[in-house]
Formats: structure tokens, C-alpha cells, sequence
């Protein structure tokens, strides 16, 4: 398992201090405890079979330790709908699945331009209050937001962002903020992110 650096550096760049956390399922609530917000970050492909399905030939599916982590930091979130969390490309696609957002494993059986989203690829995104290109590689997208809002999508109708609207900052996107140069869809995500996770320590854990 590997993480870029282009993470740690965006969270210190907007005013945080990044830790990276080992993979341990038995701690998450340990960790939340010790921690002001969350990124779930990148990756390869979701462990289908966790929720009854065979995983995609076409997948590269993501080591076990880290989905039954990133499954049990989710699953403590759900008490804890007060801290901040940014969910990223992979992360976005597990905290939609898990709140019942209906899945495509393999775009180009689902999207006739797929190769829109693959290999750092830039384009344009629309919501509500988000709207400007960003740098997108995946070839897995979520299809709706399940109990979540969908915030955002892309023009060929790829859901690009979701959120829960009464939590202080429960945010997950599609594309890499992290390798998007777009102010407000690149850094300035990780800005909302701190200034929540601020807001979370000035009124105690």
C-alpha cells in the first residue's frame, strides 16, 4: 500500500497537520479520538463481494486489510456525525456504497465516453454550488448517491460528488482535489476540510 505525498502536502498547504494511519480495523474509534478530520483517500478498486457481488474482471481490487479499515472508519463515522471528512476518488466510491449508492465496476460498459475519466484526465464538472474541470482517473464511478445527495456530475451524467447536508463537512469526490488545479475544486476542498475540522476542536471532541 502506498500513498501519494501530493496528499500530506494539500492538507499542510491548507493549514493542517497530516498523519498518515496504518491500516488497523480494531482501532477506528482510537483513532477518531485522536484525529480533528478525515481523508479517505485514492486507490484501486472496491472488494465486491462484500456486499454479494463478484468483483469486476477488469478491477485491481484494493489489499483486504485497507477495505475492512476504511469500511470500519465509515462505520464509526455514523456515531460521529459532527467530525469532518473528505472522501477522494476510492474513498467517495466506498462511502456511497455503503450509504446505498448503486455501482458501476467497469465505466465503458456504462458510459459511452469513459476514457473521459481515465489517466489524469481533465473535465468539466456541475452542481449546485461546484462548477469548473477537474483531474479525474477512475473506471469506477457511483451511479446515484444512495441515502446521499449528489452535489455534483459530469457532463456525460457521472456522479462526481455526494454529501450528507446535515453534517458539519461529509463530503466525498470523484475527481483528485489533490491534482486538480481548479481553486475552489482543488485546494480550496481541503480548506473547507480544516476550517471544519477547526470547528470541530473548538467545540471538543
Amino acid at each position: 500500500m502506498t500513498l501519494s505525498t501530493r496528499y500530506s502536502d494539500a492538507v499542510y498547504n491548507a493549514g493542517g497537520l497530516p498523519f498518515v494511519l496504518p491500516p488497523s480495523p480494531n482501532d477506528a474509534s482510537n483513532y477518531l479520538k485522536s484525529c480533528d478530520g478525515l481523508i479517505l483517500s485514492g486507490g484501486s478498486d472496491v472488494i465486491m463481494e462484500d456486499w454479494g457481488v463478484a468483483t469486476h474482471p477488469s478491477a485491481t481490487p484494493i489489499s483486504r486489510l485497507r477495505q475492512d479499515f476504511e469500511l470500519g472508519m465509515l462505520a464509526v463515522l455514523e456515531s460521529n456525525p459532527d467530525f469532518p471528512v473528505l472522501a477522494i476518488c476510492l474513498g467517495m466510491q466506498l462511502m456511497g456504497i455503503t450509504h446505498g449508492a448503486r455501482f458501476s465496476q467497469h465505466l465503458p460498459e456504462d458510459v459511452p465516453m469513459a476514457e473521459n475519466h481515465l489517466n489524469d484526465s481533465i473535465h468539466e464538472i456541475e452542481g449546485p454550488d461546484l462548477k469548473g474541470c477537474v483531474t479525474s482517473h477512475h473506471h469506477q464511478a457511483l451511479l446515484d448517491g444512495g441515502s446521499l445527495q449528489v452535489i455534483a456530475t459530469s457532463p456525460d451524467g457521472v456522479v462526481e460528488g455526494i454529501a450528507d447536508l446535515e453534517r458539519r463537512f461529509y463530503v466525498g469526490v470523484q475527481w483528485h482535489p489533490e491534482r486538480t488545479d481548479d481553486e475552489t475544486l482543488g485546494a480550496g476542498l481541503f480548506r473547507r476540510l480544516i476550517q471544519s475540522s477547526s470547528v470541530h476542536v473548538n467545540q471538543g471532541h
